[in-house]
């Protein structure tokens, strides 16, 4: 058997234990999916419902066919080598014989790279609830569907496949999600900034720690009644998203929104999505360096607009997997840079053309510098900032801004 044969015996062995683990125990599922968002969803729908119930979620990115399936075998914070396989496999196989401690509910994050994934999930972990963060107009792995019809599709089989008992929560300010409500038989919960969203986020707005930015506050609004939420080091709208969805499972679940405000409390932005730490020479990192669209980018540079700095320094990687949108998407990029930002670092060939439109829309050259590399960028970003700036780092994940993070960030 060679190399290429065993991992898909291998894949399918785990695939097929997953199945049978949820046949014997049975465990409501909550599917997460979406363009964006989906980490902060799934650990703001954990923080929400695990004061109150025995709940599992996936580890850092275990979203994939690999993934998803370890996490309904086991809490596995990291894959191993063959012991850890081997570990896994004697487990699996002792809870399939023996009845042992389970969770009531799992939250899986159903991750989308091509045509025929969801489907593969689904066939493992059929959902009662079904959550779509959201899609965008160019959506990351855009590149490998027709277009990002045919990858909203993809992503709304998740709750075309609801039962008719079970529970369909929609973002209710992206189109292109809304308008999946009339593929399901499920019921419909939405939320959202816009007036008619049943979850609703007024109120929205940054708080200061004197000149320090420290977190986030909004209401929610439900049926007549509100809470107010606070967010400690969380920042931009997608947090308030993360925790509208997070609320919404929380109601589904019968909490009323005193508890739900109570459990988010303890909800903390997940490590390089938009966490905002503390840099060297005095400085601030809003780390969003672990993944990047177009809708993700923009929205990462409009909370940066929101807050309070010195200086504004933006270091943008290049977004990946968006096909024949790739100019378009960071031109639009380095437009809105523009006016925003003091000082632009780029990384990645493709992030060049943030640079050229930056320049073209009237920021100074000399304030513009380009890197092939995040390890040719590194030092050079630390040599240039200064006490009081705050720093934005973002890009697709295999850019590897996250050594600019380790980099500059205070020990």
């Amino acid at each position: 058997m060679n190399r290429e044969n065993f991992k898909k015996f291998h894949q399918d062995f785990v695939r097929q234990l997953a199945i049978w683990t949820i046949r014997k125990y049975q465990p409501g599922v909550i599917a997460v999916t979406g363009s964006v968002g989906k980490t902060s969803t799934k650990e703001a729908i954990f923080s929400t419902l695990s004061p109150y119930r025995h709940v599992r979620a996936n580890r850092k990115n275990f979203n994939n066919e690999l993934g998803v399936p370890l996490t309904i075998l086991g809490d596995y914070p990291e894959i191993g080598g063959k012991l850890f396989w081997l570990k896994v496999i004697f487990l699996a196989f002792s809870r399939l014989i023996f009845r042992m401690r389970y969770p009531e509910l799992l939250v899986l994050e159903y991750g989308v790279d091509k045509p025929g994934d969801m489907k593969y999930l689904l066939d493992i972990a059929r959902p009662q609830i079904g959550v779509i963060t959201a899609i965008g107009e160019i959506p990351v792995h855009v590149e490998f569907f027709s277009g990002p019809e045919a990858l909203a599709r993809e992503k709304s089989k998740i709750i075309e496949n609801l039962p008719s008992t079970g529970f369909a929560v929609l973002n209710f300010d992206d189109d292109a999600v809304y308008e999946m409500k009339e593929r399901t038989r499920a019921h419909i919960m939405s939320f959202g900034f816009g007036e008619g969203a049943e979850v609703r986020i007024t109120n929205y707005e940054v708080r200061m720690d004197g000149a320090n930015p420290a977190g986030i506050s909004f209401k929610l609004n439900y049926a007549g009644s509100f809470v107010p939420i606070h967010l400690d080091g969380c920042f931009g709208k997608a947090q308030a998203y993360a925790a509208a969805a997070g609320a919404s499972l929380g109601i589904i679940f019968g909490l009323n929104l005193v508890k739900i405000a109570e459990a988010l409390s303890e909800f903390k932005a997940p490590s390089g999505r938009g966490k905002l730490i503390p840099g060297v020479k005095q400085t601030f990192i809003l780390d969003d360096a672990y993944n990047a669209s177009p809708l993700s980018m923009g929205a990462a540079i409009d909370t940066v607009e929101n807050l309070k700095a010195k200086r504004k320094v933006a270091v943008l990687g290049d977004m990946l997997e968006i096909g024949k949108y790739t100019v378009e998407a960071h031109e639009d990029i380095g437009r809105l840079v523009s006016g925003r930002f003091d000082i632009l670092f780029t990384v990645g060939s493709r992030a060049k053309f943030i640079a050229t439109a930056a320049e073209k829309e009237g920021m100074p050259k000399k304030n513009i510098h380009s890197f092939d590399t995040a390890e040719e960028a590194a030092p050079e970003v630390q040599k240039l900032i200064r006490k009081g700036d705050l720093i934005l780092i973002k890009a697709s994940h295999s850019i590897g801004l996250d050594k600019i993070v380790e980099e500059i960030k205070a020990v």
